[in-house]
């Protein structure tokens, strides 16, 4: 079983990340989980730097309590943020570029909160079942 992360990219630049397992949701079934409502205004944050509003902001990985922030003003400097700002201001954003430009800036972020991403182990193969444990067929 494999977990990977899939982007719902709107067509306003704003996007959802959700868990897909096994990658058996299509983008119209993750698109129907998280439909856009009309009443769901995305609201203006201030950036906690320097106040101007924010791009993107997001929760870190689970379990470290990091706070994200993508400020134009205060991330333009950064190469992995100034990236995912260009591609977020771009009217013509490619979606298939999200999720690289959502991890670099993530790892970039978590970087500078004293975070480091490392390498998902490798789960070891499971030994063949012994014979007797095997259930015999009919035939």
């Amino acid at each position: 079983m494999s977990f990977t992360w899939r982007y719902l990219v709107r067509p306003d630049g704003s996007f959802s990340r959700m868990g897909n397992v096994d990658g058996s949701l299509t983008d119209e079934e993750l698109a129907r989980l998280r439909p856009e409502r009309e009443d769901e205004e995305p609201s203006a944050r201030p950036c906690s730097r320097c106040g101007t509003d924010l791009l993107l902001y997001w929760h870190g990985p689970l379990g470290t309590g990091v706070w994200m922030e993508l400020c134009a003003a205060c991330d333009g400097h950064r190469p992995a943020a100034r990236a995912f700002i260009r591609w977020h201001r771009d009217t013509d954003h490619d979606p298939k570029a999200l999720p690289r430009l959502f991890e670099d800036w993530e790892t970039e972020t978590m970087h500078a909160h004293g975070w480091a991403r490392t390498e998902q182990p490798q789960a070891s193969p499971s030994p063949p079942a012994p014979g007797s444990l095997t259930p015999r067929g009919h035939g």
